[in-house]
């Protein structure tokens, strides 16, 4: 059975992650918007990713005999200046999820919740990821610039993304 605590805890984190969704759709209509399909794509990718993990999260949950209760979200910002703009934001979004995993671990860790530790490892070892990607396109975006060749060349790339 899950405590409380740790019930109330990972339902702020299903929240969080319904926010991060939706954080990653305004983004994708942005980059739609400014002629970017490969980044709107990688985004979009992205904002799916990230109802998965909600939805881990309730299953868990409810798995563990706990109760999902939904919280409020805010809009999501929806213009950015430029293509390293939004990522600079992914990459301190997903800053902000890591220190919120970490936190949640911690909490399993002090509860002495096993079950709970083990399967918010997965979640830690996915930040370390989602972290990685990030930064690899924000350093290809400080390479190339905001236009030209480079910028459609990575683009198409980002846009090859589940393909």
């Amino acid at each position: 059975m899950l405590s409380k605590t740790l019930q109330d805890a990972i339902n702020e984190q299903i929240k969080h992650e319904i926010q991060s969704a939706y954080l990653y759709l305004a983004m994708a209509q942005h980059c739609e918007s400014v002629n970017l399909p490969g980044f709107a794509h990688w985004l979009a990718m992205q904002w799916k990713e990230e109802l998965d993990h909600a939805m881990k999260f309730m299953g868990y949950v409810n798995a563990r005999g706990g109760r999902v209760l939904l919280g409020a979200i805010e809009k999501p910002q929806a213009e950015y200046a430029s293509p390293l703009a939004v990522f600079k934001q992914v990459l301190a979004h997903e800053q902000k999820v890591t220190a919120l995993i970490n936190k949640l671990y911690a909490l399993a860790v002090k509860e002495n919740d096993y079950a709970a530790q083990v399967e918010l490892q997965w979640f830690v070892k996915e930040q370390v990821e989602e972290e990685k990607n990030a930064t690899v396109i924000i350093e290809q975006l400080k390479m190339i610039g905001d236009s030209g060749t480079p910028l459609v060349m990575l683009d198409r790339q980002l846009g090859s993304r589940g393909k």
